[in-house]
């Protein structure tokens, strides 16, 4: 090849190229559109407030962008991601170093786009890959509640402190194009309206998908609706196992009713479990206030998403046998003095204020961080009506060595029924080194 076809060809190749990085670099910074451009409305009446405040609790707002020592939502909260540390940022409509100079357009590109005002892109802890499925009309009342109703808070943004070059944010916009939702929910025609009103509430505001589906390589929710399998199947997060939600007959809802389903998010407890780890917060801030309609709705929706008998196994059915008449098992005697007082030596519980471990999901899942984690640091107080809870989960790692907790752990998760793998010392000595006692102050925030 000549000197001068060379340079024809490496001008044909350096085109497309320069052609494709100019496209790039307009994708990951442009401002997507809104249909709220050019709305300069800054008029919201006493109900569209009010209908705002009942959107921020059902997509729990508060649990992330406030601490209980600072206003409400005025950020802060310390959040572990793989890449690093970030902190939630002060949402309250404080000028300087809130969102108080937001349009209604910024707020909702932000919102279900995550994109901040001047292109800046945030990270996917935001759930906004869910919240991408609000309804123009919620998005609007939740602005309205954050510009007329919430308190502004003069109180600066923490930076996060995830290393260069992860901390560059222009790859997030091709993420969200791979992995996020890109439209608001429409209502399946096939489906009752209680259905359509329950996968609405689940998919966006309750943003559900963002603890209890199993994420990729690429930290993307592996499904973001009932069209994929792995939707709302468990996951491990920070510390804890999210359980499914789906039908599955020992991990999931299979043993639950509607009626089941209803109860717990409502008062924090029923025949099967109560709410603890990250759910607490959920149940304190977010589903306790949330109308029984919307309730029976959820539940309709989860009750309609099958399980997986394979990766469940077969349903759970309860032995009955006594702690005490166990006592040569290692683990059994640890039982019987430490925990049977409210779990019971037949591992049933106390009706509904102390949980069964029979056939509870975290001895049956084959992830056991949830119950290394509840055991070593105990739980919080569930505040139910406004009433904090008489009996919690006290923590452990103070009283029970590594090898006790294991032992005594292996020994739930193989009996009345249990069939879980056995819990290993050092799973529980890695925990204990991440995690913190869990704090007897309940995280529970009135929203104005």
């Amino acid at each position: 090849m000549t000197h001068s076809r060379f340079k024809r060809t490496a001008a044909w190749l350096v085109l497309p190229c320069l052609a494709a990085a100019g496209l790039l670099a307009w994708y990951v910074t442009r401002e997507p559109a809104s249909p709220f451009a050019g709305d300069s409305s800054a008029s919201f009446d006493a109900a569209l407030i009010s209908h705002g405040e009942y959107v921020a609790r059902l997509s729990d707002c508060v649990a992330c962008h406030s601490l209980p020592e600072h206003k409400p939502f005025a950020g802060g909260l310390e959040m572990a991601t793989p890449l690093g540390a970030i902190h939630a940022t002060n949402i309250t409509p404080d000028r300087e170093t809130g969102i108080g100079n937001y349009s209604l357009a910024d707020f909702d590109r932000a919102v279900r786009e995550g994109v901040a005002p001047g292109g800046r892109r945030l990270y996917p802890a935001m759930p906004y890959p869910s919240y991408a499925k609000l309804s123009d009309d919620d998005v609007k009342a939740l602005y309205a509640f954050f510009m007329k109703s919430v308190q502004p808070a003069r109180q600066a943004n923490i930076p996060s402190d995830i290393p260069w070059p992860l901390n560059m944010r222009w790859p997030i916009a091709v993420w969200n194009g791979l992995f996020a939702a890109d439209a608001p929910y429409a209502a399946k025609a096939e489906q009752d309206a209680l259905w359509n009103r329950g996968a609405y509430l689940v998919q966006g505001p309750g943003h559900c998908g963002s603890c209890h589906t199993p994420r990729g390589l690429a930290f993307n929710e592996k499904a973001l609706d009932e069209n994929g399998k792995p939707y709302l199947a468990g996951a491990l997060l920070d510390g804890w196992y999210a359980p499914s939600l789906r039908d599955d007959p020992n991990t999931g809802l299979g043993r639950w009713s509607e009626t089941d389903i209803v109860q717990f998010l409502k008062t924090g407890r029923n025949q099967h479990a109560v709410v603890y780890g990250s759910m607490t917060e959920a149940f304190n801030n977010s589903t306790q206030f949330m109308s029984d309609e919307d309730l029976r709705a959820i539940a309709r929706y989860l009750k309609s998403l099958p399980g997986d008998p394979q990766r469940d196994g077969a349903p759970w059915q309860y032995q009955a046998v006594s702690a005490a008449t166990r006592l040569d098992q290692p683990g059994a005697h640890t039982y019987v003095t430490r925990c049977a007082t409210c779990h019971g030596l037949d591992g049933k519980g106390q009706a509904e204020w102390m949980p069964p471990l029979a056939g509870a999901t975290s001895a049956l899942a084959k992830e056991d961080a949830s119950a290394i984690n509840i055991t070593l640091n105990g739980s919080q107080r569930i505040v139910a009506g406004g009433v904090p809870d008489a009996y919690r989960m006290p923590a452990f790692r103070q009283q029970l060595s590594d090898q006790e907790i294991a032992q005594v752990l292996s020994f739930v998760r193989s009996t009345w029924g249990n069939q879980a793998s056995a819990v290993d010392a050092e799973a529980v000595s890695k925990l204990r080194e991440r995690t913190d006692p869990a704090s007897s102050s309940p995280i529970i925030l009135h929203m104005r």
